[in-house]
């Protein structure tokens, strides 16, 4: 693969896991990358690590919950390193819960860490991303925003995240900046309830090739990884057929279901279901 030198890259979340196996994988391609975790002395053995192997790492230790941090964050980049030209918004909080155990506590905590923190540090990022005419945000997202069982409010808060990436994109596209995300499968202490998982290494080409310039021609979208498999995952959207009447009755809304759109539900497990085409 092309190599990433000459690329300064945020990554958070990055003491351990999916993060730290980004981390060092990028390095490894001659990014310099900042290091951040809630964790100093994590994010500071990651970064060592990665200075061992004669790679280029900073750790920065800073709660992304809030805008400030963020901010701090991609102003570390810029000191010591000039630019920031990716982001991989990697850090995450996890519950695995039944629904009628599902705690507001919880909930509040994966909107503040999932979505606020993915929020603020791409907000951050993206000034001087477009001062310098360029720049890659990967967020990361989880096949748990299709519906998985146990996994609602955690599946709700990656969802936000898919939602950041279509519409970030779009508002982006034409001023130099990408934006897409990965849905990775891993076993990481954050997953440690769901055993048999792929190595978090297993999972880092995707980002790899996201930061990089081979990339240059994709956008909004997210790449599902998982073990051996590789796909993209599908935008929501309008099914076909879409009917049309002048005036929508119950009446004729329950004609349409029972001789059409009943039969074309998808199962509520769509985390496994595979879309073969795209309909125009």
């Amino acid at each position: 693969m092309e190599n990433l030198e000459g690329q300064s890259v945020v990554i958070t979340g990055a003491g351990g896991g999916l993060g730290a196996a980004y981390a060092k994988a990028a390095a490894g391609l001659g990014a310099r990358i900042v290091i951040n975790d809630i964790n100093r002395d994590a994010a500071e053995n990651i970064a060592a690590e990665i200075r061992r192997a004669n790679g280029v790492a900073v750790a920065e230790t800073q709660d992304i919950r809030h805008p400030e941090a963020a901010e701090a964050l991609v102003q570390r980049c810029l000191r010591e390193f000039g630019a920031i030209t990716g982001l991989v918004n990697n850090a995450g909080v996890f519950f695995l819960e039944p629904f009628e155990e599902a705690t507001l506590e919880h909930l509040r905590l994966l909107l503040e860490v999932n979505v606020i923190g993915t929020f603020n540090c791409a907000r951050a990022a993206v000034g001087p991303m477009l001062r310098q005419g360029h720049g890659s945000i990967v967020n990361v997202t989880s096949g748990a925003h299709t519906g998985q069982p146990k996994l609602s409010s955690y599946g709700a808060s990656k969802g936000a995240v898919s939602s950041f990436t279509y519409g970030w994109s779009c508002e982006l596209k034409d001023r130099g900046i990408r934006v897409n995300a990965v849905s990775p499968l891993a076993f990481t202490p954050m997953a440690k309830h769901l055993p048999h998982l792929p190595r978090p290494e297993a999972n880092v080409a995707p980002v790899l090739y996201l930061l990089s310039d081979r990339s240059k021609h994709i956008n909004g979208q997210v790449i599902r990884i998982a073990g051996k498999k590789l796909s993209l995952m599908s935008h929501p959207a309008n099914r076909a057929p879409v009917l049309e009447r002048d005036e929508w009755s119950l009446e004729s809304v329950t004609d349409a279901f029972e001789t059409t759109l009943a039969a074309k539900q998808l199962p509520t497990d769509v985390v496994t279901y595979e879309i073969d085409r795209v309909l125009s």
